[in-house]
């Protein structure tokens, strides 16, 4: 259990965390003793030092005299000791006019992340759920060579997926059209979850049990809607080239990790799913995020929710020296604004 710090030790290391947070320089003793309220002697703050840095709370990066927070004295600031900076009213109009809403929702869900990005100057990421959509009809065209067959698969809402398979052997025009009726037949209408479903319990019936046609369609269909893009949630990522100029994440081994992390997307999307279900902003110091590539990295994300209800993230990550205070106000008012934009859109 972590020992509760003084009211003089919490005002020291709240004055030494801004003012790093301020300036990326080692705080010492003779610049605290400047700080405008913080009226305590050298020698006092020395020995408040020196016990926030047994206690872990801050370190010395080499032999200066000068203290930088730890991730354990960034987790203290940010839930005892920091004053969100809200926001303005002219600053919430200028950020809600930057979503603008085309009809589709990534596009607005780009925006976002371009908006976070551009404010913050740290990368935003969004996290955009796949609304579930319904089959309506799919069609198979043979192309030129023999073997490769060209998916047209259209949804309810009206979105076309198109896609080139290789089939084990050819088709004709006629047997293409009664598979894609067959198929059409026994699936339009159904969402996409059940027919992926229905299509794996069909492979697993013997072959020729199966109308021979159902099994054409089946070994075709199979191959679009095993990884359809519509099976599960994006992230959209904005602003990466930003950390380039961050000095505290100039090793260049862990950019390229970092950016790596920001291409595949795969530990987002698990950062950001650990966001849904909470109920209000959240900040990852460090190694709190389980990743060790963010280990020098802080991320704050909020839900944003559509008539009431969580339907996705978003948020920033960026170095764990940010301006809290200012950060955490941005992506709390932008999660309200996007959940605004949509939830108007639906009703």
């Amino acid at each position: 259990m972590q020992k509760a710090l003084s009211p003089r030790a919490e005002v020291l290391l709240k004055a030494l965390i801004e003012r790093y947070i301020s300036d990326g320089q080692p705080v010492g003793s003779r610049t605290l003793s400047k700080q405008p309220g913080l009226d305590l002697s050298p020698a006092t703050i020395r020995n408040v030092m020196a016990d926030l840095e047994e206690l872990g709370f801050i370190r010395s990066p080499h032999t200066s005299a000068g203290r930088v927070p730890t991730p354990l004295g960034y987790r203290l600031f940010v839930d005892s000791l920091l004053t969100v900076r809200p926001l303005d009213s002219a600053e919430i109009y200028r950020l809600g006019d930057e979503l603008s809403f085309d009809g589709d929702p990534k596009h607005l869900m780009e925006s976002a992340s371009s908006l976070l990005s551009q404010v913050t100057n740290l990368a935003g990421i969004v996290l955009v759920p796949r609304q579930e959509e319904s089959f309506r009809q799919i069609e198979f065209l043979s192309l030129p060579g023999g073997n490769r067959v060209l998916v047209i698969l259209v949804t309810h809402s009206g979105r076309v997926h198109n896609r080139v398979i290789n089939v084990a052997h050819g088709y004709s025009a006629a047997e293409l059209v009664e598979a894609a009726n067959c198929f059409n037949e026994r699936y339009s209408g159904r969402p996409f979850g059940d027919v992926r479903r229905s299509l794996l319990a069909d492979l697993q019936e013997d072959g020729d049990a199966m109308q021979r046609a159902v099994k054409n369609a089946t070994d075709m269909a199979r191959q679009i809607f095993a990884d359809d893009e519509s099976s599960g949630p994006d992230v959209v990522v904005s602003g990466e080239a930003n950390l380039l100029k961050v000095p505290d994440l100039g090793d260049v081994g862990r950019l390229r990790r970092l950016f790596e992390t920001f291409s595949t997307k795969r530990d987002l999307l698990h950062l950001l799913d650990q966001s849904v279900h909470a109920e209000s902003i959240q900040v990852f110091i460090g190694g709190e995020s389980g990743y060790e590539v963010l280990d020098e990295c802080s991320a704050v994300m909020a839900p944003y929710q559509v008539d009431g209800r969580i339907v996705g993230t978003l948020g920033v990550i960026g170095p764990t020296r940010m301006a809290y205070d200012h950060v955490i106000s941005i992506v709390d008012v932008t999660a309200r604004l996007l959940g605004g934009v949509l939830s108007a859109e639906v009703r």
